[in-house]
């Protein structure tokens, strides 16, 4: 029987879905999800790769991106953060997939991100500079780029 916080028994019962349902997303979400409660991040980020293999999923997109933010792979998280959009991830994705762009330095880019972001949320115009200089500040760069 599983324990309440047995994260290794959980992890492998997801393992065991996604080899008897190895066409199923759903079943490599759920095993990227078990392998993210027990930190390791490359097999989640495999289990997450392979549901977008089978599926445009905007919360596979997104957790690859995370992913890959985290570990400093920034051009690699902003081109999830946009696939996520594209399947339907809405504006968050559209602000993650700019922080990305900034920490990979193409700022340009970052900022079309931006202003079709600000199109999306109420009051975006008047929230783009300040989320421009946060992004900036986050990727570890001010003044004009």
């Amino acid at each position: 029987m599983l324990q309440r916080s047995d994260r290794w028994g959980a992890r492998a019962l997801a393992q065991q879905a996604a080899e008897r349902f190895p066409d199923e997303s759903d079943a490599w979400m759920l095993l990227g999800e078990s392998w993210l409660a027990v930190y390791r991040n490359e097999e989640a980020l495999t289990a997450f790769e392979q549901a977008l293999t089978l599926a445009e999923r905007p919360d596979a997109a997104f957790a690859a991106g995370e992913i890959f933010r985290r570990s400093g792979r920034y051009a690699e998280a902003a081109e999830r953060y946009s696939r996520a959009y594209a399947a339907g991830g809405g504006p968050d994705a559209l602000r993650q997939n700019a922080a990305a762009l900034y920490q990979a330095g193409d700022a340009a880019a970052a900022d079309q991100a931006l202003a079709l972001w600000a199109q999306q949320v109420p009051d975006g115009a008047s929230q783009v500079a300040a989320m421009r200089a946060e992004m900036k500040v986050q990727a570890g760069r001010t003044g004009n780029d």
